[in-house]
């Protein structure tokens, strides 16, 4: 199958990767360092310290690629609404978009019965013209459990974690998703299919939407953010409001802050992707993770002072970043 990666970072090249070892054809959009890197010696993966390249094609124009049976796109959202237009060339009948990023995307709705009215998320889409650049019938939602990092242009690191959770976008599982799913267990990933990813992406959003944030404010890992008591209790009223919204639309949380607190801790000195972003002079992530769910807070008119006051203090840390 030709599979064809954008996004060669961390997640993107690990994926891409995995793939290339299993025996698809993979390709991979990059520029800059990551391109010559890639094209003179492929895509890396580093697991345990041990390091493997796999050949790969690399081009910085999509055209150059033609039709693919799966794209992945594996960069950060900010980066989407750039690149999302460029996809076109890539795009056959049946060439279904893996959407491996963090955060809430811009079809979060669209599979969604109880959605708002107005489903556009202009936090995340902010001229609402995402879905004419790629069609939700086309997309496969992608929720990671894994912890990866880049060693060096054009290599990926595998920290911890290997589960993958696929389903599509408009809800089910489709015989093609489910296909996919199948390729990569066969690549070497632990991946389960999804009646309805919308929960899972709003699950695991949970967590991240205050982990991250109040990591890169404080410069403190998350086991030194939940030994503190004030913040770890401010962080718990933040994640009774999104579950309180998340019961809005279909995504109940079962779970309470305490026991997912409990999970992170256990994951030891974690420093987030918002926090190695910030430390890095990246641009930061935090509008798919913060800001979009107080803009769904306010569409759905749920009132959400903690999940406010996190996103007015990442957006002005990352504002003078």
């Amino acid at each position: 199958m030709k599979v064809c990666i954008y996004g060669a970072g961390a997640i993107g090249g690990l994926l891409g990767a995995r793939l290339a070892a299993a025996g698809h054809s993979v390709s991979v959009v990059a520029r800059g360092e990551s391109m010559e890197a890639i094209q003179r010696q492929g895509l890396g993966l580093v697991v345990a310290d041990e390091a493997r390249f796999y050949p790969v094609a690399v081009a910085a124009d999509p055209v150059q690629l033609g039709e693919q049976d799966l794209v992945v796109i594996a960069v950060k959202q900010p980066s989407l609404n750039a690149i999302l237009p460029q996809i076109k060339p890539l795009l056959g009948p049946e060439t279904r978009v893996l959407m491996a990023m963090n955060g809430v995307p811009w079809w979060f709705f669209d599979g969604l019965p109880d959605a708002p009215l107005d489903p556009v998320l202009r936090t995340v889409d902010p001229e609402g013209t995402l879905r004419d650049c790629l069609a939700s019938e086309r997309i496969i939602g992608c929720v990671i459990h894994i912890a990866a990092s880049i060693s060096s242009p054009g290599v990926s690191r595998l920290n911890m974690g290997n589960s993958l959770i696929l389903g599509d976008a408009l809800g089910g599982c489709s015989a093609l998703t489910r296909q996919w799913a199948q390729h990569l267990s066969a690549a070497g990933f632990d991946t389960t299919c999804s009646e309805s990813i919308q929960r899972d992406i709003w699950f695991k959003l949970w967590g991240n939407m205050t982990m991250n944030p109040v990591s890169a404010l404080t410069g403190a890992t998350t086991d030194r953010i939940l030994s503190d008591p004030l913040v770890r209790a401010f962080c718990s009223r933040a994640m009774v409001e999104a579950a309180q919204i998340g019961s809005k639309f279909g995504c109940a949380i079962e779970q309470t802050p305490e026991e997912r607190h409990a999970g992170t801790l256990a994951l030891g000195a974690m420093r987030t992707s918002m926090l190695q972003d910030l430390e890095a002079g990246r641009g930061l992530e935090y509008e798919a993770l913060i800001g979009v769910v107080h803009e769904i807070a306010d569409k759905l008119a749920v009132e959400c002072p903690n999940i406010d006051a996190i996103y007015g203090m990442i957006r002005l840390l990352a504002e003078k970043n």
